[in-house]
């Protein structure tokens, strides 16, 4: 009798802990640590930003390497897949890249190359649309625009 008690003490337990385990699992991949970074590539530093509302940020980065700038738009609160997207145009080289469709976190990433030049840029989550024109240039001041459609 003893060892049959033993044998369920020891099964219920490696089943305890095998629901934790997936329990904690579950909750750890839902909510993803995404960075600019992580989407664009390490050497990408972020140097612009906007809000789209408290949904999420789109982030404009550049790499001194290689002149490319990249857009992500990431999920302040990641989970069921929403429409996102991301954008960038170079409009002295007519140069534009985009993603967009139903995403949980990110949208993205976007590349184009940008040294030298202004950026236009953006993105969405939802019905919340964000862009920012004429953008890390200096000779021209950027404009910001929110739109909720």
């Amino acid at each position: 009798m003893r060892i049959a008690r033993n044998i369920l003490a020891v099964g219920a337990l490696t089943a305890l802990a095998a629901g934790a385990t997936t329990a904690f699992s579950t909750t750890a991949s839902a909510a993803p640590n995404v960075t600019p970074q992580g989407v664009c590539g390490s050497a990408y530093k972020t140097v612009n930003s906007m809000p789209i509302g408290s949904l999420g940020t789109v982030y404009l980065t550049y790499n001194s390497a290689n002149g490319k700038n990249c857009v992500a738009t990431i999920r302040a609160n990641p989970g069921t897949a929403k429409n996102m997207s991301a954008y960038i145009y170079v409009p002295d080289t007519d140069e534009w890249a985009g993603d967009s469709g139903k995403y949980t976190s990110y949208a993205g990433p976007s590349y184009v190359y940008g040294k030298g030049y202004c950026v236009s840029w953006g993105g969405n989550i939802d019905n919340v649309y964000v862009s920012v024109e004429n953008s890390n240039c200096g000779a021209l001041k950027e404009h910001r625009v929110t739109e909720i459609r």
